[in-house]
């Protein structure tokens, strides 16, 4: 129902024989660059603002260029990318040349890939912050090419950090204060083999040992201890060598296959499955705090850069972003959907004959197939227990058991997506007008007044599509009750590792508990926080704790859900409304293995999130403009 912009997607792809076998194998040079746009498109889902793919060549000639690098703006930006690159293998006759010119000359034939799907999260757009980053340099080893799936909350001190050894960053983003700070330890790494191999040894010697010995362990040992926050972090450098490493936490997802053809790298396991046609148990998950590490030579070893800490591995993946193709989401969402059969049925008063399950296109439709299994489940205990009571009582008959096994859960696909909101529809009344007809819906599957519709969507997180749209659309079926129901609990706090769910003023939670507070005189709640989020601003970001977790404690989740409903229900709807809202113990039940639940608990996973989740409601109170200070 809401577009959650979110974290990005990463692919890459490290070629392990010479390239003239995959010619000969697969009849062209360009079978990685293939590869690449299948991995890049079928995580589409995870970036729309842009893309940017970076080829590393390890056997161009001097004079000639070594590290390929294309990049584009838009939801196309991967057909865009792709359309550059690819005719130049026919209008060149690539597949035709000899393996030594296509390793001297030709662009985007190489041994290492690198693509990035951007969403932007901090609001800075345009092809300068498109991924991947280039760090140029004469020296092949000190050249790196790099981009990554990340949010950092402390991007300030690294900043500063950066600026005081004398570094000069062109561009204030995370992005190139990381390259920067990576850049600066590949450099003290140059620095110390060639003072290892000086007396030793003469140009070009001196060079090809430095590349050969470059300890990429020991460049993330020097900088990955001062970032805070989530992150897949891809890197190459110039000279061959290539590594992703991931956060102690397990905040964003990585997965890498391995074979003696190829290693591959993504943000979901089921497109590595799909692209490379390999079996699960052959991709494995990057060990949170691990660094996947490809040498010049092509040896690959996991190594331990920041230990791994408390599994705090990002739940809404689960819930929203990731392809439900893979086969543990697809369970947990359906097992999510199966969760709400208590409240769901408490909501429309236990009566089944008159609900009616459905769902919002199309990212819930999962978690619908859980709630409906739930649902069959409830009345089968309900079709036996009715027979059993027949019988004991004697009146069981052929007619009894017809009218008791007729009994059906009613099923309906009510809500059509019609149409899409076009921009160029002006603020205001016409806009929302418009809005409210972006979905259709199915007339004659509704008794007037008699019946509930139920209808689940997998996040309700600022409720605009819920006022402007959904319920108005529903009441439009003349239902008894319209019982809105989200698969994954309600979000109070920003996120800070990735989502687009920065200002908490955006939070339909957290508004319902602004104005309950109001309801009930007890502002100064609110005046307290205030004052104890400045408090905590002065305390060393370490011992800071979450202040705005005593905005909710007075209230129940079903009351604010009640006063979302107050917030929500337009003007001429008839139905009444109940919002229906999963618990964070089912999501724990449902989704165990990614306990990363900030955004509902307030729990953050790094210090950096706390600090910021008091700095935001900072700024709600003062009126600023809630936006990171980073």
């Amino acid at each position: 129902m809401e577009q959650l912009k979110h974290e990005c997607g990463i692919a890459m792809i490290r070629l392990r024989k010479p390239l003239d076998y995959y010619r000969q194998k697969y009849g062209t040079y360009s079978y990685a660059l293939n590869k690449l746009y299948l991995l890049m498109e079928k995580q589409h889902n995870r970036g729309q603002e842009g893309a940017g793919v970076g080829v590393v060549k390890l056997h161009s000639r001097p004079g000639h260029e070594y590290v390929f690098r294309e990049r584009a703006l838009g939801s196309g930006a991967i057909t865009d990318i792709f359309g550059q690159i690819m005719p130049q293998f026919e209008h060149e006759h690539t597949d035709n040349l000899p393996v030594d010119e296509v390793e001297a000359y030709s662009p985007f034939v190489g041994e290492i890939y690198m693509g990035h799907l951007r969403y932007s999260t901090t609001g800075k757009s345009g092809l300068s912050y498109v991924h991947p980053f280039l760090r140029r340099n004469n020296w092949r080893s000190r050249n790196l090419l790099m981009c990554g799936n990340f949010n950092m909350t402390n991007v300030e001190d690294i900043f500063q950090n950066v600026v005081a050894r004398g570094q000069h960053p062109r561009i204030y983003s995370d992005t190139i204060v990381l390259l920067e700070q990576l850049g600066y330890a590949l450099d003290k790494e140059n620095h110390r083999l060639y003072r290892e191999f000086r007396d030793r040894m003469e140009d070009p010697e001196l060079g090809i040992a430095i590349e050969d010995n470059l300890d990429i362990a020991r460049v993330l040992q020097s900088a990955a201890p001062d970032w805070d926050g989530g992150f897949v972090i891809c890197g190459a450098t110039g000279s061959g060598d290539m590594f992703v490493l991931r956060d102690s936490h397990g905040i964003r997802p990585a997965f890498y296959y391995v074979d003696d053809e190829v290693v591959v790298v993504a943000s979901e396991r089921p497109v590595i499955q799909t692209v490379f046609d390999v079996r699960r148990a052959t991709v494995k998950e990057l060990t949170p705090g691990s660094a996947l590490i490809v040498a010049k030579s092509g040896d690959i070893e996991v190594v331990d850069v920041l230990g791994e800490a408390e599994n705090r591995r990002c739940s809404f993946e689960r819930i929203y972003f990731s392809r439900g193709s893979d086969a543990d989401i697809y369970r947990e969402r359906k097992a999510l959907g199966r969760a709400l059969v208590p409240d769901v049925l408490r909501a429309v008063d236990n009566d089944i004959d008159h609900a009616v399950l459905s769902f919002i296109p199309n990212t819930a439709e999962v978690a619908f197939i859980g709630l409906v299994e739930g649902f069959e489940e409830h009345l089968n205990r309900l079709k036996t227990d009715e027979l059993l009571l027949l019988q004991n009582q004697g009146r069981l008959s052929a007619d009894e058991i017809r009218r008791i096994l007729d009994r059906k859960l009613r099923v309906e696909k009510v809500a059509i997506k019609d149409i899409k909101l076009r921009t160029f529809i002006a603020e205001g009344a016409s806009r929302n007008d418009l809005a409210a007809h972006v979905y259709d819906v199915t007339y004659g599957c509704i008794t007037d007044g008699v019946d509930s519709v139920v209808a689940i969507d997998d996040s309700i997180v600022r409720g605009t599509t819920l006022r402007q749209s959904i319920i108005g659309m529903l009441d439009r079926l003349h239902p008894k009750r319209i019982v809105i129901v989200s698969s994954s609990p309600q979000v109070r706090y920003p996120d800070y590792y990735g989502i687009d769910m920065s200002r908490m003023s955006e939070f339909i939670a957290f508004r319902a508990a602004i104005a309950l507070l109001h309801d009930r005189g007890m502002d100064d709640i609110i005046d307290k926080v205030y004052q104890e989020c400045r408090r905590q601003l002065e305390l060393p970001v370490e011992e800071q704790t979450n202040a705005v977790k005593a905005i909710y404690e007075p209230f129940s989740d079903e009351e604010i859900s009640d006063k979302m409903v107050h917030m929500l229900k337009p003007a001429g709807v008839e139905a009444e409304i109940k919002i229906v809202y999963q618990s964070i113990a089912g999501l724990h039940r449902a989704v165990p293995d990614c306990p990363g639940d900030w955004y509902f608990s307030g729990d953050y996973p790094t210090p950096g999130g706390n600090r910021l989740a008091n700095l935001s409601f900072i700024n709600y109170y003062e009126g600023c403009p809630e936006k990171r200070s980073c």
